[in-house]
């Protein structure tokens, strides 16, 4: 019984609802930079496409094939991935990281909405899948960001 009552929490209706409504949820026409990754434990997968312009995060799309925990960390990103950089982007991704498997506290604003997903850090075979879309975005981002830097070179 207590183990129902722990998945009622992991599954609460704010994850749930951000599972149903992820910003972005579409694959970008023509993208600087695609970055597909899998979670080899519960075959999860994200695919990020994004644009870099000055440094930030200008456009971006996501396809997500996750469970409700990687959607729900997918629609989250998608709230705040405009405007960022590619350090902002692994700053999230290491204090969600933290936040999971240490205890952490919850990444810095604007990312501070990761706050739903603190149940799940009893659930290790989880974590893979709420980081892919962090995970990605920044790999994208850093790759969109040496593109940049390669067209503005003299």
């Amino acid at each position: 019984m207590a183990e129902n009552a722990d998945l009622i929490k992991l599954y609460s209706s704010r994850i749930l609802a951000l599972a149903a409504d992820i910003p972005h949820h579409a694959r970008l026409d023509k993208p600087q930079v695609s970055v597909k990754r899998r979670s080899p434990l519960c075959g999860s997968t994200v695919t990020v496409d994004l644009d870099i312009q000055d440094g930030q995060v200008s456009r971006f799309g996501q396809d997500v094939k996750a469970c409700a925990l990687g959607q729900a960390a997918a629609a989250l990103l998608g709230q705040v991935v405009i405007g960022r950089s590619a350090d902002e982007l692994a700053q999230a991704r290491d204090q969600l990281r933290a936040m999971l498997t240490e205890n952490g506290p919850v990444p810095d604003a604007p990312f501070e909405g990761f706050e739903v997903l603190i149940p799940a850090r009893d659930y290790r075979n989880r974590h893979a899948s709420i980081l892919l879309a962090l995970e990605a975005a920044t790999e994208a981002a850093h790759q969109g960001l040496t593109q940049e830097d390669g067209l503005r070179a003299p």
